[in-house]
């Protein structure tokens, strides 16, 4: 379904003199707060296409309704959200669970619903329908030739899908590693790993990035190929200059520090990108800051701080995607929680006084530090990132408007209650 501008309005109306009033109070305390709503306005997070359809435990899958089950489908899923909070521009295509099937078409259809298609990803994590040789004991780290040849295969054509509809850049995540000591040997894991990434590195068109994204842990339980941001970056450096590490805030284990990670990542000009998420015991793929807001601002607080200290344009000299599973909320109610968690985060960093931060580190003034970041971190920003919604022309409140206009009653108007999203 499509989302006129005159429903916006007229869902912005009556809220617009309390929002006004709200972002009149904030602004008139803090400073710099054009730059900071021009940065919001810029700034966009990509969809994943999988994640437009519930997702499901190892247990069971208890399916929504009005469900995308095509691609073009999620493609106006993904229109949708954007309409709402004018943040959420951008698709990232899952091969083979979503194959454009005309890529003109396709693209035409993107550029209609002002969306554009962000990194692709590959799939080597599971057997497809009619699949030759099967991945159950990895796919580039396989003893077997053959099948990390069908891999290799298998990533090539997902980047002459991404260079047909205007991608830039192929993620690549591995399952593979190993159950039980003794199973595999480290070493030569590590080696067919690297010969295979070496082999879809040269596929890359030249404008291209390869995103090689790393986990501790699941399905493999003992090892994992490529298990944390180390391993990640060891191929990255042996694999050139435009290969990249992509950070999972899901992919460690507890307690890892991800800020200090990010923060070395931006320094050694290797940190490609970021799957957002959030988590409570371990991969547990939530809606983006339901459980550890402070975490995501304290990351944002090192992306902002790195990518400034190399002068990077925020909005697009990374990768900015949600990985989340939406096991028992509407998915794009979830994905609106999240884009908005996104934001405010991202607006707090923006907060940060780094001068002054700056000097109270210089100082070892450690109760100083801790001031300084908290205040951002306090400080409800909403209003300011209404605002950046406002001006683009998205709705003051996103998920009030999806739910007064009764948006998925809709979509299973127009799809059916049956429907079942592709790939998950």
């Amino acid at each position: 379904m499509k989302l006129n501008q005159d429903i916006i309005e007229s869902h912005n109306q009556p809220l617009l003199k309390n929002h006004q009033s709200n972002f009149d109070f904030i602004s008139s305390r803090l400073p710099h707060v054009d730059s900071i709503i021009k940065k919001l306005v810029d700034f966009n997070v990509a969809i994943p296409s999988w994640a437009l359809g519930t997702g499901g435990t190892r247990f069971a899958r208890f399916s929504g309704v009005g469900e995308p089950s095509t691609l073009e489908e999620k493609m106006h899923d993904v229109a949708l959200l954007h309409r709402l909070n004018q943040s959420s521009g951008a698709i990232s295509l899952h091969i083979p669970w979503d194959i454009p099937q005309d890529h003109l078409a396709t693209k035409e259809l993107a550029s209609e619903l002002n969306i554009k298609f962000d990194a692709v990803n590959s799939n080597t994590f599971q057997d497809q329908p009619n699949q030759q040789l099967s991945y159950k004991f990895g796919s580039l780290q396989h003893v077997d030739k053959s099948v990390r040849q069908q891999a290799i295969n298998h990533n090539i054509e997902v980047i002459n899908h991404g260079v047909a509809l205007g991608s830039k850049s192929i993620t690549v995540w591995l399952s593979d590693g190993s159950c039980f000591p003794g199973q595999l040997n480290f070493r030569k894991a590590f080696q067919h790993t690297l010969e295979g990434l070496r082999e879809i590195y040269a596929a890359l068109p030249n404008d291209w990035k390869m995103f090689v994204e790393y986990k501790a842990y699941e399905p493999n339980f003992y090892s994992t190929t490529v298990g944390d941001w180390g391993q990640s970056l060891l191929y990255a450096n042996k694999l050139g200059s435009k290969a990249y590490t992509l950070v999972d805030l899901g992919h460690h284990l507890p307690n890892a520090n991800i800020e200090q990670i990010v923060s070395l990542l931006l320094m050694e000009q290797k940190l490609g990108g970021f799957h957002f998420n959030d988590s409570k015991y371990g991969d547990d793929d939530l809606t983006v800051g339901s459980m550890k807001p402070y975490q995501l601002f304290l990351i944002f607080n090192e992306l902002v701080e790195g990518m400034d200290a190399q002068n990077m344009i925020h909005a697009s000299d990374l990768g900015w995607m949600i990985d989340a599973s939406h096991n028992v909320k509407d998915p794009l109610e979830d994905l609106l929680q999240s884009v908005e968690a996104i934001m405010i985060s991202y607006a707090q960093a923006l907060l940060v006084d780094r001068k002054s931060l700056t000097e109270a580190q210089e100082q070892n003034d450690v109760v100083r530090a801790q001031e300084i970041l908290q205040e951002a971190y306090r400080t409800d920003v909403r209003p300011i990132v209404a605002e950046a919604r406002l001006v683009s022309g998205g709705a003051i409140n996103p998920l009030g408007l999806y739910r007064s206009n009764s948006i998925r009653k809709k979509l299973m108007e127009e799809r059916g209650s049956n429907t079942k999203a592709t790939g998950l």
